[in-house]
């Protein structure tokens, strides 16, 4: 099954049933054209430059996924974040700094790429249930933000992909989660319909502001409503994952770079120590803001955000923040923004050292959950291992954490 070279599979069985928040499917190479309308053609192509194969979007090459055929990738977890590591090399902070640096490679095995033999490698690791996340299309939105219904274009050519080659549920194992693109509000109604009618119970929307024909703006702004009330009508949860959500132009201008997001070690970056003094750029930070503040989660009381895979350094701060501000100017809220934290937004404790701490701060246990990031080299090459770090709480609060909270939020058995 998995290459024994490189994944050392460790299994586990536990005394609960096990739901990875967060586990990455890595695209074959039609996964973004094989659906993409005759008028699209062209707008992403695969190149050849210096002999390695690259991504071109709209004839503009992206280094952001530095391999983008995944014929060769980073080992699970290679990249040492893995809290459940003795010997953890850094922080998941760095990475804004000094990129992944450099990892062993090894070649994309057919778990990564297919149902059936992913299924078969998470029963050798006693995972039971794990969301699907993509990897490539990471890159889409904001490298075709000029052109709103080109990104509604290549986002519903890889859901057809998508649930073609892996379903949106398949085995009741495996969650996949599609992606809607707010660009175009119609398109987005006509997308939502289309994967709900095929099953899926969470989709994926892009951190940051939308690219729509009449600017950026907030998916939580009032005349986005329609769609929100139609996915509250739905019961779907609203998967938010990290990705590239545009705001490394803040630090381009003041370098006078005009360079993307990358993870490439051969990516030119930004003066560290500059970057390491700059204030917090922080997509997430800003899109909750946004779900409370403009009210979002207010209209639509009964709406599920689960943002997956951003460091959970960020979380006590926030949660701190609503308190404070909520003390300082009620005024300015419908409700206390903290109780529509913890009635609307679940948290990964991604990297997570001390969960006890996340439900001492307040946050519902029932509402804090696992992830992994596997196979992805920021994450844990054994994901199961996380039940080590949850080993002192109640057992009900672990059943939670390491798959009860995701089910919940899933609305499955």
């Amino acid at each position: 099954m998995a290459d024994s070279e490189y994944i050392q599979v460790v299994h586990r069985e536990l005394p609960y049933p096990t739901f990875d928040a967060d586990n990455h499917l890595y695209e074959t190479r039609d996964a973004l054209t094989q659906y993409l309308p005759r008028e699209y053609e062209g707008v992403v192509r695969y190149v050849e430059v210096e002999g390695r194969t690259k991504l071109a979007i709209k004839d503009r090459i992206t280094d952001y996924i530095p391999n983008p055929t995944f014929s060769k990738v980073a080992v699970p977890g290679g990249a040492g974040f893995d809290v459940t590591q003795k010997d953890r090399k850094r922080d998941f902070a760095t990475t804004a700094v000094g990129g992944f640096g450099k990892m062993v490679a090894m070649p994309g095995i057919e778990a990564f790429f297919d149902p059936e033999p992913r299924l078969a490698l998470m029963k050798e690791m006693g995972i039971d249930r794990t969301l699907l996340w993509p990897t490539l299309a990471s890159a889409l939105e904001e490298r075709l933000a000029d052109d709103p219904d080109a990104v509604c274009a290549v986002v519903h050519s890889l859901n057809q992909w998508m649930h073609e080659h892996w379903s949106y549920v398949y085995a009741d194992s495996i969650f996949s989660t599609p992606i809607i693109s707010l660009a175009v509000l119609e398109r987005a109604m006509e997308e939502l319909e289309y994967i709900a009618e095929r099953g899926a119970r969470i989709f994926l929307i892009r951190v940051a502001p939308v690219p729509t024909w009449k600017g950026r703006k907030s998916f939580a702004l009032p005349e986005f409503d329609p769609f929100w009330a139609r996915v509250q009508e739905l019961d779907l949860t609203v998967g938010m994952h990290s990705g590239d959500p545009g705001y490394h132009r803040y630090i381009n201008e003041w370098e006078g770079l005009n360079t993307e997001m990358s993870i490439s070690r051969h990516a030119r970056r930004a003066n560290p120590a500059f970057v390491a003094l700059s204030s917090e750029k922080d997509s997430l930070i800003d899109a909750l803001a946004s779900v409370i503040g403009h009210g979002l989660a207010t209209r639509f009381p009964n709406l599920r955000f689960m943002p997956v895979e951003f460091s959970s350094r960020w979380i006590r701060p926030f949660y701190r923040k609503l308190q404070a501000t909520y003390d300082r100017a009620a005024v300015l809220f419908d409700e206390n923004p903290v109780e529509v934290f913890n009635r609307n937004v679940w948290v990964h404790a991604f990297h997570e050292p001390d969960p006890k701490g996340l439900i001492d701060l307040g946050i519902p246990v029932d509402h804090l959950m696992f992830g992994s990031d596997f196979p992805h080299p920021e994450g844990m090459a054994d994901p199961l291992a996380y039940a080590e770090v949850v080993k002192d709480l109640p057992m009900d609060q672990q059943a939670l954490i390491m798959g009860g909270s995701v089910s919940r939020a899933l609305r499955v058995a």
